[in-house]
């Protein structure tokens, strides 16, 4: 689901050149906002416990994809119970904004989960990541991934199901390569052929929300959510929206209306530092890990500390190239075979 924001940044780089900044502050003035850092009426508090920012002009944004299904109240979004998260990506932009890096955070990864300071009876021990967003909503949750990488999250933002289907139908679909023939696990059970499909928003949804048909599980997904991050973003590039104004117009007060991003998110500024970044200027990450194991009878994915440590250390110094050049691709990334994510 979080994959359509990397499409709307770079559709909205053609309103930055025209110059249409004015433009921009209206569609983010419709944009849902949140208290993302749960800092409102304790700012100096919770600030101080927040990682630092070390590098200027680096950007970290947290993707959140919520599993929430009452989009119609768009008021209980990134709030407590409103959901699990079904993707967690760190989006890094470095600081000469050339590069762009999206770190998958696989959603059972078993982390420590901080308290939450308005309900002291959630959180304060180890689960599946996901489950921060379950019990704080949109602040537990970067408090939780702040904690677990040390690293300073400047922006958050957040789309759900019904999000993830209007943008991507107001962009026309996507082409996308299928793994291997499947049947949709859910109430749709639609039947997805291998090969190049052109899906609408609903069929893209429900194909890569599919994981238990896949040897890799929920890696599977996320790589599947990574290549469709990859489709939508060709497809904005290639496609007339950027020069039909009324197509434009309408994409953007789509996605204004499927986000939910932190009170300090713009649009605009975003759009800007994405100005020289494309899709083939993306680089698909996984947090490191040891794979998937029981703990206390319950399946998870066990984190590989070490590397971690080293992935977000270079996050953190905006040293990931140095980093993935010192690193082999098979331990950066899932596997992937030219047909897609099925070896993993």
């Amino acid at each position: 689901m979080v994959a359509i924001i990397g499409s709307t940044i770079v559709l909205l780089l053609g309103l930055v050149a025209g110059g249409a900044f004015l433009y921009y502050r209206s569609v983010d003035s419709g944009i849902q906002r949140t208290d993302a850092f749960g800092t409102d009426g304790q700012q100096t508090q919770q600030e101080a416990a927040r990682p630092p920012v070390e590098v200027v002009g680096a950007k970290n944004l947290l993707l959140l994809g919520s599993d929430s299904r009452a989009p119609d109240d768009p008021n209980s979004r990134g709030k407590a119970g409103a959901g699990r998260t079904d993707a967690i990506i760190l989006l890094h932009i470095d600081a000469a904004h050339q590069r762009a890096y999206l770190i998958s955070l696989p959603r059972d990864l078993y982390v420590h989960i901080p308290p939450n300071p308005a309900n002291p009876s959630l959180g304060n021990k180890n689960a599946k990541i996901n489950a921060a967003f379950a019990w704080g909503g949109v602040p537990l949750a970067v408090r939780t991934i702040e904690a677990y990488t040390s690293v300073h999250i400047d922006h958050v933002v957040l789309v759900d199901f019904a999000g993830f289907q209007q943008v991507t139908d107001a962009l026309g679909g996507v082409d996308l390569y299928i793994d291997q023939d499947i049947t949709g696990v859910g109430k749709e059970g639609r039947r997805f052929s291998k090969g190049v499909q052109h899906l609408n928003g609903s069929e893209a949804l429900e194909y890569v929300r599919q994981r238990q048909q896949f040897a890799g599980g929920d890696f599977t997904r996320m790589c599947h959510q990574r290549e469709f991050l990859k489709a939508l973003l060709d497809k904005a590039i290639s496609s007339d929206t950027l020069k039909n104004p009324l197509k434009l117009n309408a994409f953007l007060k789509s996605v204004a209306s499927a986000m939910t991003v932190d009170k300090d998110f713009s649009l605009a500024d975003t759009a800007f530092a994405f100005r020289n970044i494309g899709s083939s200027d993306l680089t698909m990450l996984v947090s490191p890990n040891r794979g998937p194991d029981m703990i206390n009878k319950e399946s998870v994915v066990v984190p590989d500390p070490d590397r971690a440590k080293s992935l977000y250390d270079a996050v953190v110094k905006d040293t990931l190239a140095d980093w993935i050049a010192q690193n082999p691709p098979a331990t950066t990334t899932t596997t992937t075979t030219a047909s897609g994510c099925l070896n993993q």
